[in-house]
């Protein structure tokens, strides 16, 4: 089945030619979960803080639905 991701911020360094913000379409085998996608995607899940799939937070055990948007977000640090 067919997602659509967006990486934030560093998370687009371990998917090869990805952008900050940009969508990309990816194929996942149905019953996917949060989870899965970001393995699929070489991402670690340590690194991501917040997902949000079709605009709102959900955890990596949330099964993905085919045409779901799904954002990717690390931890954000300042002063």
């Amino acid at each position: 089945m067919l997602v659509s991701v967006r990486l934030h911020a560093g998370l687009v360094d371990h998917v090869r030619g990805a952008k900050a913000g940009e969508t990309l379409q990816v194929r996942v085998p149905p019953g996917s979960k949060v989870s899965d996608l970001a393995r699929a995607l070489g991402v670690p899940e340590q690194e991501i803080r917040t997902t949000f799939v079709n605009g709102r937070a959900r955890g990596p055990d949330w099964p993905l639905e085919p045409g779901d948007e799904v954002g990717f977000f690390p931890a954000v640090g300042g002063g």
